[in-house]
């Protein structure tokens, strides 16, 4: 084997090996799950530099949450700006997260424990509720399109 049938060699046996790593669904559910991870440190933080590593900051991505319905990163960004300046101590915790992953998108369902101290008077804040997300591959990894969070489950007697 000459060296120009080597070399090509070697080149599509990394091609292979990167699509096979890039499609593997495993590969994909570790890399979201680091995206939560990221998710929450972001908005303990109200980083807004940090949470755009997370987000997709296209126009079209949206966010629903109890104060209404962000459309666009630049709203988007405004949440973690909100948290900011309202709370400090803030840390969000995420629990049972379950991923789903198909093809180049992804959907994410979680529990989540909030606590805070309100800038305002400094009182504790602690509140609980659900999460779901949508991802979808990029050139850059994968990145939420969609976030839903809303309170728990209320439950009937």
């Amino acid at each position: 084997m000459n060296g120009r049938s080597l070399a090509a060699a070697c080149a599509l046996l990394v091609l292979v090996s990167c699509s096979a790593r890039e499609g593997d669904p495993k590969s994909a559910e570790k890399e979201i799950r680091e995206q939560v991870g990221r998710y929450t440190a972001a908005l303990d933080a109200a980083d807004t530099n940090l949470a755009s590593q997370v987000w997709d900051t296209a126009p079209d991505v949206s966010f629903i949450h109890p104060g209404g319905h962000a459309h666009g990163w630049e709203e988007v960004k405004g949440i973690y700006q909100y948290f900011g300046a309202a709370f400090y101590d803030r840390k969000l915790v995420a629990r049972d997260i379950a991923v789903h992953v198909n093809g180049n998108t992804a959907w994410v369902e979680f529990y989540w424990h909030y606590t805070a101290k309100q800038a305002k008077d400094g009182a504790n804040v602690e509140t609980d509720g659900r999460e779901s997300q949508v991802y979808r591959k990029t050139t850059g990894g994968w990145r939420m399109a969609h976030g839903h969070y809303s309170g728990p489950a209320m439950t009937s007697q």
